[in-house]
């Protein structure tokens, strides 16, 4: 089986609590689908560089999955149809890490005055 990260952006007027439940479906189905999902990460609301949708900021949520590539598929074809969903970027990688992503890693080094 391929690996895979899968970036996703929701709207922001959905509570994180919404995302991490949207996240959880995603992984049920892709285990449905014969798919292991890793590590998944939230990495909060955050602005976008441009608007989409007329929003100016989104949810951002990280997973990485090993599975086959007509799971993959089907999701992004569910996340199309989703309107909850304003953007998705599925990369196939080499291997997959088991430590924090650089975006969570920068949140947590950077001191907030």
């Amino acid at each position: 089986m391929a690996l895979y990260e899968h970036v996703v952006i929701t709207r922001p007027d959905i509570s994180p609590a919404q995302v991490e439940t949207f996240v959880e479906e995603m992984s049920s189905f892709l285990k449905e689908k014969g798919a292991t999902v890793g590590r998944t990460e939230y990495w909060g609301l955050r602005s976008l560089a441009y608007p989409i949708k007329k929003q100016r900021k989104g949810h951002y949520s990280c997973i990485n999955i090993d599975g086959p590539p007509a799971a993959i598929h089907e999701l992004e074809r569910r996340q199309r149809i989703s309107e909850d969903v304003m953007r998705y970027l599925t990369v196939r990688v080499e291997t997959l890490s088991d430590e924090p992503s650089v975006v969570l890693s920068r949140k947590e080094r950077r001191p907030r005055d």
